[in-house]
């Protein structure tokens, strides 16, 4: 609710604050003293527009101000601590200030206060569209809005959690779609990649490389490639050691040498004991010397001068450099390498298993949002006829026993691949007649605002139990209207105020008693220039106010009796 608002050059209002009540507040005054002013003032506080041509004259700035209670808005606290602008114990203060412009045109420049904090002018829309609604033939009307329509239905036949698990299905749906087409998207490039990791994994399985394997084929390289050599000066050494394995006459080989030689120590160990252990040393180096022989004629057996064989390990070799090249120097690194394009190659196959599950999880989705938007559609149809029902009984009461009120639902075209949109398959929109036999049109057809605020009125109090503790402005719904139907009206403003804060400008005595502050509006001239006042009144004031509405300029007696009989439960004692 608004606590208070304070005006400041505006129109033809200097300056004026308002203390305004949680029920029903009334703003009087005689036809032409600026009621409406405060109309305006309130619009452009839920955002409405500004022009220049507000601005007071002789001022080069109108400043509108307010402090909200928003103790029953958490919604519009969660915003504000979304958008990190402090809220004090629940009291919120926006300001909103018009500056006439200097460019060509002359277009007002407006700058939006709120928490102290410099806002977008939008923001003030975005916080307050929905919890300010302005009932009146020259403002904007929030319930003209097919969107509040809709919501208004949703509310009305407790709809909005279901209202809300479609918008979130929707959602989902969206976001898997996202995902769906960037993977798709991505699917050429990915198939690609597949086919140049698998032919380089295929490429390192080909060659199967074996641990030790590079060190053993070069020795086997160096061996094939030097096999004359090693045949020759093989052959060479093993006569040096044990001659020659044909027995052709040569020179004594080594292992005869130290035969002869241990035999000569022997036998001169027989004159000195001390060579006996030269002796035993020299026939351990002529087995020793035996079997290096022997083992060298083995080797040089093995040794076989094959250029097949030889093409072959140049061959192996090439190919694992090959690989070396492109892998890694050794074997660990080659076979790390071959782990990493596996494990990636597994991954963009798991990528394909990912679209399948995602289009898999969006039909299941879309499945539940179907289910859940016929469900939700059910309910609006239910809820539509029995809102149809309410509002045509209010609007009865409200004198207008031949008005028809219809909440027509038309099927919306669902976006794009979905079954539906966020706030389902079909649109609701309020229709109206105000004569029997007349076809009902689209409520924001309807002209007569005098009309359209009753209609505002009716359809509120259908919907007073919903979404309460909104700020609800009402002007010209006593238009044509007097007597027992203005009353009526006033009651229906009074209930309505139990659940919101309400401020009705009128011009009936019936309805200003019943408001729980009363507010009056005069003009005078001032320095040459016309002023507007807005002052709270009570006690005698307002049985003198109530009194010159009831009599016109002529206040008697009689119509000061009747204003305090309006009053009633309302004068100024029971207010105390």
């Amino acid at each position: 609710m608004i606590e208070s608002l304070r005006i400041e050059s505006w129109v033809i209002v200097a300056e004026a604050e308002l203390a305004l009540g949680p029920g029903l507040n009334v703003l009087t005054g005689e036809t032409g003293t600026g009621k409406s002013i405060v109309l305006g003032a309130l619009s452009l506080l839920a955002g409405g527009r500004g022009s220049s041509d507000a601005v007071r004259t002789g001022t080069d700035r109108a400043v509108v101000e307010a402090v909200f209670d928003t103790e029953a808005w958490p919604e519009v606290e969660a915003e504000l601590a979304r958008r990190e602008l402090p809220v004090d114990d629940h009291a919120l203060a926006v300001q909103r200030t018009l500056t006439r412009g200097r460019s060509e045109g002359g277009g007002a420049r407006s700058r939006v206060r709120v928490a102290g904090e410099l806002v977008p002018a939008a923001t003030l829309a975005e916080l307050f569209a929905d919890r300010i609604e302005i009932s009146s033939q020259h403002s904007s009307q929030t319930l003209l809005r097919p969107d509040v329509q809709s919501r208004l239905l949703d509310e009305s036949g407790g709809l909005l959690d279901l209202r809300g698990e479609v918008a979130a299905e929707v959602a989902a749906l969206r976001a898997l779609d996202g995902d769906l087409v960037k993977l798709r998207a991505a699917a050429e490039e990915r198939a690609r990649r597949q086919d140049f990791l698998a032919f380089q994994l295929q490429e390192i399985d080909d060659v199967a490389l074996e641990a030790g394997e590079i060190e053993e084929l070069e020795s086997s390289h160096a061996r094939l490639a030097h096999a004359d050599r090693l045949l020759e000066e093989g052959r060479n050494a093993c006569t040096a050691l044990v001659g020659d394995s044909e027995g052709s006459d040569e020179a004594p080989n080594a292992v005869d040498r130290v035969s002869e030689a241990a035999r000569r120590i022997d036998a001169l160990a027989g004159l000195d004991p001390q060579l006996t252990g030269l002796a035993e040393r020299l026939r351990a180096q002529e087995a020793e010397l035996f079997e290096a022989g022997r083992d060298l004629e083995r080797y040089l057996g093995r040794i076989d001068a094959d250029p097949a064989q030889l093409a072959f390990v140049e061959d192996r070799i090439a190919a694992i450099q090959k690989l070396q090249r492109k892998y890694g120097q050794t074997e660990d690194v080659i076979r790390a390498s071959r782990d990493a394009l596996a494990t990636e190659l597994a991954s963009l196959a798991g990528a394909d298993a990912s679209i399948d599950a995602l289009a898999a999880e969006r039909r299941k989705r879309a499945e539940a949002l179907t289910e859940r938007a016929a469900a939700l559609s059910k309910g609006r149809a239910k809820s539509a006829r029995k809102l149809a029902k309410a509002v045509e009984t209010a609007l009865a009461a409200l004198a207008m026993p031949g008005a028809r009120f219809e909440v027509a639902l038309d099927r919306a075209d669902p976006p794009e691949g979905l079954p539906c949109g966020p706030s389902g398959s079909e649109r609701a929109e309020f229709r109206f007649s105000a004569n029997a036999g007349e076809p009902t049109r689209p409520l924001r057809w309807v002209a007569s605002g005098g009309e359209l605020s009753r209609v505002f009125l009716a359809v509120r109090n259908a919907l007073r139990r919903s979404g309460g503790g909104m700020v609800l402005v009402f002007d010209e719904v006593d238009a044509g209207i007097g007597g027992r139907v203005a009353e009526r009206v006033g009651r229906s403003l009074a209930e309505l105020s139990k659940h919101h804060q309400v401020l009705c400008i009128t011009h009936l005595p019936q309805i200003a008693a019943l408001g729980e502050v009363h507010f009056r509006v005069h003009k005078r001239d001032r320095k040459g220039q016309t002023e507007a006042f807005v002052e709270r009144i009570e006690g005698d004031e307002r049985v003198e106010e109530i009194a010159r509405m009831a009599g016109g300029e002529s206040v008697t007696d009689a119509t000061r009796r009747h204003a305090a009989e309006l009053l009633g439960g309302n004068t100024p004692s029971s207010n105390a």
